[in-house]
């Protein structure tokens, strides 16, 4: 497994446990309390899980219990999916057809008793086994802090790039968002003023945000682009020398962060530039403060684009209203489903095949 693989999965699970939505579905079916103990065991795991992926090349035994580790957290994610998935059906609402009767009925009281103990049985099966893969752990492992993970993100790291042609549906969204960029702000009196695209994941927010920053008229319009991937990373020094090293296609110097600081300032001051932050996470006002105080001194009509799953996330990163991207109506998305699901994207012979195939998109 590739590094920070397992580590970024474990992340998620953590993250769906302390959702406010599951909460909420784990109270009726009384698991809260195994949601809870579930959520601890995977973090203390994941606090050692890079010092365990770094040493099993050298270490039999940490490979061994990696492996273990490994298929019980991919447990877990199997788990945590079918509870979700669960919960979305039931808030379906019973129509007249058929098929919406026979969804009312499975999702009775006594189907939903029987549900909420087949999953109770899951969560407290895997917090049993993750608590024995603990316990197993007889040799010393570190614990990692945030600062020291930003290796973790490789496998999520975007690029600026994307070919026109794959991208389906985005066209009104593109003369948008870049509107948005080539626009003066009357009411701001700041040089620089950022911009946020908000949609759940897998929507098309970085291939939307591509489209835009290579169009021609945004190329030419800004001195200086810049397109950084920052996902959880949120952190000053790794986002300074990320920065430089997008707008000088250099790799930042190990400097001090007073030193990488005047050298991004050098970089951009006076200079009417466009940064792409995607995939942003970050929630803590004080660290954007920290990173926009450096980004200040463009020049008028610089932009900050940024793209996140969270409306919390826009308005802590900007004033203005967020730009909320919305789902492919149904002729593009039969069109997207046929790209992927059919030999050169052209519809099946098979009426039927065609017919589950629209309405696949549709519930899409």
């Amino acid at each position: 497994m590739a590094e920070g693989v397992l580590f970024n999965i474990a992340e998620g699970i953590i993250g769906r446990l302390g959702s406010r939505v599951l909460q909420e579905i784990a109270l009726p079916w009384g698991v809260k309390d195994e949601i809870r103990k579930l959520k601890d065991q995977v973090a203390k795991l994941q606090a050692v899980l890079l010092d365990a992926e770094e040493k099993q090349a050298n270490n039999n035994e940490v490979k061994v219990w990696l492996e273990s580790l490994e298929d019980a957290v991919y447990e877990a994610d199997d788990v945590l999916d079918e509870f979700y998935t669960e919960a979305q059906w039931r808030q379906m609402v019973p129509g007249n057809n058929k098929v919406s009767k026979q969804v009312h009925i499975f999702f009775s009281s006594s189907n939903q008793l029987v549900f909420g103990l087949k999953i109770g049985h899951k969560i407290k099966d895997l917090n049993k086994r993750l608590h024995e893969i603990a316990s197993n752990r007889t040799f010393g492992l570190l614990e990692r802090n945030r600062e020291d993970v930003e290796f973790v993100r490789r496998e999520r790291v975007t690029h600026s790039f994307v070919r026109e042609d794959n991208i389906i549906g985005r066209d009104e969204d593109k003369r948008a968002i870049i509107q948005l960029l080539l626009d003066l702000d009357p009411i701001s009196t700041e040089n620089v003023s950022t911009i946020s695209i908000v949609g759940f994941g897998g929507l098309g927010k970085t291939a939307l945000a591509q489209l835009v920053f290579n169009e021609k008229v945004v190329q030419n319009h800004f001195e200086l682009k810049m397109w950084i991937c920052v996902s959880n990373v949120f952190e000053l020094d790794i986002l300074v020398k990320k920065i430089i090293q997008s707008a000088t296609n250099d790799i930042a110097k190990s400097l001090e962060i007073d030193q990488l600081q005047k050298e991004l300032r050098k970089i951009i001051d006076g200079k009417k530039y466009l940064l792409m932050l995607d995939d942003v996470w970050n929630e803590d006002h004080r660290k954007w403060d920290d990173l926009k105080d450096l980004l200040m001194g463009g020049a008028r009509g610089s932009k900050i684009l940024i793209t996140t799953r969270s409306k919390k996330v826009a308005n802590i990163a900007n004033i203005a209203e967020p730009y909320n991207l919305r789902g492919l109506n149904e002729e593009q998305s039969w069109f997207l489903f046929k790209k992927m699901a059919f030999k050169e994207g052209k519809e099946p012979e098979s009426s039927t095949i065609k017919a589950i195939g629209e309405e696949i998109a549709r519930k899409c």
